[in-house]
């Protein structure tokens, strides 16, 4: 694992995976949303978020956590990608981190809302189709996520070049 890209519903824990898996294996970690988001919450164009992420996605190694939702040009990391990791939480367990978080707005509300229904399956789709050699890994609660990260720091295969 050198170039993992983490994605899943907002609140779902990706910047908290992202950090214990910068530390269990020593790749730095990209935090896509200080990349895309604008003042004001705006949200950086199409063209321009593509050139964006094909810089970052330059180097060897990198773990870049965010999910974008409609916003997102996932196929650009996805294709340098070897490890895709998709945090399929629960809405209720998701809806309650992102409360503790912070405020959000109604669009983010809605996609956190329809996102098994409506963006899992795009991801699914876009993974098979641009990172098609990349491992995923879907995990469906912190449990399972913790056992990976500790498997991940054990291993002498991950980072740490």
């Amino acid at each position: 694992m050198n170039r993992i890209v983490i994605l899943g519903r907002g609140g779902a824990g990706k910047s908290t995976l992202a950090a214990a898996l910068g530390t269990a294996t020593g790749l730095p970690v990209i935090e896509l949303d200080k990349h895309f988001w604008g003042p004001g919450l705006e949200a950086t164009p199409p063209e321009q978020w593509a050139a964006v992420q094909c810089e970052l996605a330059h180097a060897d190694q990198w773990i870049m956590d965010g999910d974008l939702g409609p916003y997102d040009v996932l196929e650009v990391r996805l294709r340098t990608a070897d490890t895709v990791i998709l945090l399929d939480y629960s809405f209720p367990r998701c809806a309650w981190q992102a409360m503790r978080r912070s405020r959000e707005r109604a669009d983010f509300w809605l996609w956190v809302w329809s996102w098994r229904r409506r963006s899992r399956p795009l991801l699914l789709k876009a993974v098979a189709t641009h990172a098609a050699s990349a491992k995923l890994h879907v995990f469906r609660n912190p449990r399972a996520t913790a056992r990976f990260v500790a498997q991940a720091q054990d291993s002498p295969d991950t980072g740490q070049r």
